[in-house]
């Protein structure tokens, strides 16, 4: 059995779980759902979810463990949320959010509008911090890496839209 499938997750108080063949978690943040996976069964005991391969099936091992950090991340999310932190690095460039929709000036010639999806929330404490935050871990990362894709950060200056911890090894420009 998978390592990480071994140990149980504990539900906080005040999140609910409902199984079957779709897992779905409720919580003070809001609520995710999952299309479980036939080669893993979820258990509730108590106030612990434990995930186990079904015998016989192909590649359950392995799957157990997604599956119970899927559900895992599922839990934290809708207890306490999950948020990335973006920068913005460079002159004249800046970033507004106005309701679901994010406003980058990034140094091209038009303004770019990226629209939020739903469930996640986008905060610009400065011109230059953008904060994204959500219940779904993987949404908040895919939303976060879309932002920035728009001006990731060159290897000359570390101009662009970088992530709040990420280093840039910056190259030495040509000599003559």
């Amino acid at each position: 059995m998978s390592r990480v499938a071994k140990n149980p997750i504990v539900l906080p108080p005040g999140v609910d779980v409902s199984l079957g063949s779709e897992i779905t978690v409720k919580g003070p943040l809001g609520s995710i759902r999952f299309d479980g996976n036939p080669s893993v069964s979820v258990e509730q005991e108590g106030t612990s979810l434990l995930c186990k391969p079904v015998a016989g099936a192909a590649n359950a091992e392995a799957l157990s463990g997604t599956v119970r950090a899927i559900l895992a991340n599922m839990v934290t999310g809708v207890s306490k949320g999950f948020e990335r932190k973006l920068n913005l690095v460079g002159v004249g460039y800046r970033a507004q959010a106005q309701g679901d929709t994010l406003n980058l000036t990034l140094g091209f010639s038009h303004p770019v509008a990226h629209r939020m999806p739903a469930g996640i929330k986008c905060e610009t404490p400065t011109q230059t911090e953008i904060l994204i935050k959500g219940v779904d871990k993987q949404l908040v990362g895919q939303v976060a890496a879309e932002v920035r894709g728009y001006r990731p950060p060159e290897p000359y200056k570390g101009k662009g839209v970088r992530y709040a911890d990420e280093v840039i090894v910056l190259k030495e420009t040509k000599k003559k």
